[in-house]
């Protein structure tokens, strides 16, 4: 019988095709014992397999190279390295001398490497941990005989799903777009690594189906609905005829949203909103600009660190800023400073154990106490400002003496590159990312001391309603449309409007149509999308009146509970659009 999994939508879209299960986890290994003369012969055996897997991880770095670039793609060259670790294979040759199969030998090794791993006081070592599991998984599929393809190794034009549990980083630089249509993971919310990978990629995505790898062998035909969050397994022809239909209605409504790119984001009674793109790869500018983006609202720098064993130098980072830069003459270029911490730390920056990294040493507080970090991105995003408008903007500030810390910085480092010869500007535009119910607060201090507000409303949500925004568990309490949350946005957008400085909306909340409209009511300068949506957020814009907007938020601040805002403010933006052309994956719990 044909079934459905329920999921939460993380990117829009309707695919169809088959199934790419990918269960990357260590097999199990049943105990074996060997006779005397069987030895030699087995560590042969284990030494040939350990070369073969180092073989295949040679050919997965190059497609990584190709796909994601060299240095996404240095993270294999960590994996090498253990293979090839003398230590290790004494370890494992020695319990082969005890009379152990090669692979619950290699086995137990790679499991007390994993626990002495795990409990090291150096970070740089802890986060090795990913990268032991996947050379166990590697090897010991080779030894046991399991199938030794590459996980993500498919050819082009393969449109297969992704079924998987999650889309871990050493996963995600072997993603070919070229062969894969929609992307289905077990873990996950709208708001984490793999949404917001899709939507960047404009692949249609479900997260949250908790189960989908458990329930699904790899051989069925799947209907993957980004939309409204559902992945049905075998559909019945009839289910396959109304979903493509779906589809080329979506398609149509698609082609229509695209004639608006070079269209104004002007409301129906005049009120102007600029409509940028958020950046997750130097590459997706170009796109972006092609899409009717009027500059960046947020360039993430992440990329740049994530799965680094070393950090990036000045001149990697001066070619990725002026990059994006270039894509947009005249226009805002607005990037992050490094946004570490969290779920987000690379190896060359070594910290204790945290109880809970989300509250931890993250953010503008890693990139202050650790100046030279923060000053070669600081000379590199100075270099930039010579090929276009670029602004910095800083991530979650809480104190303004944040602000003038990095400010001082950043004159320091111009005024080195000038002595250098770089004919670099005197001004700058520095900016604060708004993400914490306490700079939500201090805003009006605060806006005298930036030229910027930019609103991260993922962030702003989970520290307000103490809902981790990662955990699928908790997905039903991660509510933008939280009175608090939206008395804050209002707050926010007030201080920024009373002080004559730009507040731009950067998060979730600005691509999804109910949440565009309030913003336009708080009067937000910008809204900051990923480049697949810009055109819907401009056609609301284009479609409702800055008048019936703030109607809306006059409301909405006097609601009580989440059901009531947003069963208001939907009502008033329905008599003024039909929002069933809009993309159900847009809910107004997972914005």
């Amino acid at each position: 019988m044909p079934g459905g999994i329920a999921g939460m939508p993380a990117s829009p879209g309707i695919v169809d095709g088959p199934v790419h299960l990918l269960r990357w986890e260590v097999p199990d290994v049943r105990h074996r014992n060997i006779p005397d003369e069987a030895v030699p012969a087995e560590i042969e055996r284990l030494h040939a397999g350990i070369e073969k897997a180092k073989e295949r991880l040679r050919h997965v770095r190059a497609r990584a190279e190709k796909h994601a670039g060299p240095e996404e793609a240095a993270i294999f060259d960590v994996q090498i390295t253990i293979l090839e670790d003398e230590e290790l294979q004494r370890q494992v040759v020695e319990l082969v001398q005890q009379n152990i199969a090669a692979e619950k030998a290699f086995d137990l090794v790679m499991f007390e490497w994993r626990q002495e791993f795990a409990g090291h006081a150096r970070p740089m070592i802890r986060e090795r941990v990913g990268d032991l599991i996947d050379v166990q998984i590697r090897v010991l599929s080779i030894l046991l005989g399991l199938p030794d393809h590459d996980p993500v190794d498919l050819p082009k034009g393969a449109n297969k799903i992704l079924v998987t549990h999650d889309l871990t980083p050493s996963l995600t630089v072997q993603l070919d777009r070229e062969a894969i249509i929609g992307i289905a993971t077990d873990a996950g919310t709208r708001t984490s690594h793999v949404a917001i990978l899709a939507r960047s990629l404009g692949l249609p995505a479900v997260v949250g189906l908790r189960d989908a790898t458990e329930r699904l062998d790899g051989t069925e035909h799947v209907i993957l609905d980004g939309t409204s969050g559902v992945l049905i397994i075998n559909p019945t022809p009839a289910q396959l005829t109304k979903y493509r239909e779906r589809r080329a209605l979506e398609d149509a409504d698609a082609l229509e949203l695209q004639s608006l790119a070079t269209a104004d984001s002007v409301t129906l009674d005049g009120h102007w909103v600029t409509l940028r793109a958020n950046v997750d790869l130097p590459e997706e500018a170009e796109y972006a600009a092609r899409s009717g983006a009027e500059g960046v609202g947020l360039m993430r720098t992440e990329f740049l660190v994530v799965g680094r064993a070393t950090p990036p130098g000045e001149e990697e980072q001066y070619a990725a800023y002026r990059k994006v830069a270039e894509a947009f003459p005249g226009q805002p270029v607005v990037i992050r400073t490094f946004d570490l911490g969290g779920d987000k730390f690379p190896a060359f920056l070594h910290i204790g154990r945290e109880e809970n990294p989300f509250l931890g040493w993250r953010a503008i507080r890693v990139c202050l106490d650790e100046p030279e970090i923060f000053r070669t991105q600081l000379r590199a995003l100075g270099r930039a400002l010579q090929h276009g408008d670029i602004r910095i903007m800083l991530p979650l500030i809480n104190e303004i003496s944040e602000v003038e810390r990095s400010r001082v910085l950043m004159k320091q480092c111009l005024g080195e590159l000038r002595a250098e010869g770089y004919d670099v500007p005197q001004e700058f535009k520095l900016g604060a990312m708004i993400e914490t119910p306490a700079a939500a607060m201090l805003a009006p201090e605060l806006a005298g001391h930036v030229d910027f507000f930019s609103i991260g409303t993922n962030d702003l949500v989970q520290y307000t309603l103490a809902v981790d925004r990662g955990n699928s568990r908790l997905a039903r309490l991660y509510n933008p449309f939280h009175p608090a949350v939206v008395r804050l946005l209002d707050v926010i957008t007030r201080a920024g409007n009373d002080a004559g400085i730009e507040v731009s909306v950067c998060g979730e909340f600005a691509a999804n149509p109910v949440g565009a409209f309030l913003l336009i009511g708080m009067k937000a300068t910008s809204l900051s999308v990923a480049p697949s949506s810009l055109a819907e957020i401009k056609k609301v814009i284009r479609s409702v009146t800055y008048a019936e907007a703030r109607t809306a938020v006059d409301e909405a601040l006097r609601a009580s509970t989440p059901d009531e805002l947003a069963m208001g403010v939907t009502e008033r933006l329905g008599r003024m659009i039909d929002l069933g052309k809009f993309n159900g994956g847009h809910s107004l719990s997972g914005a």
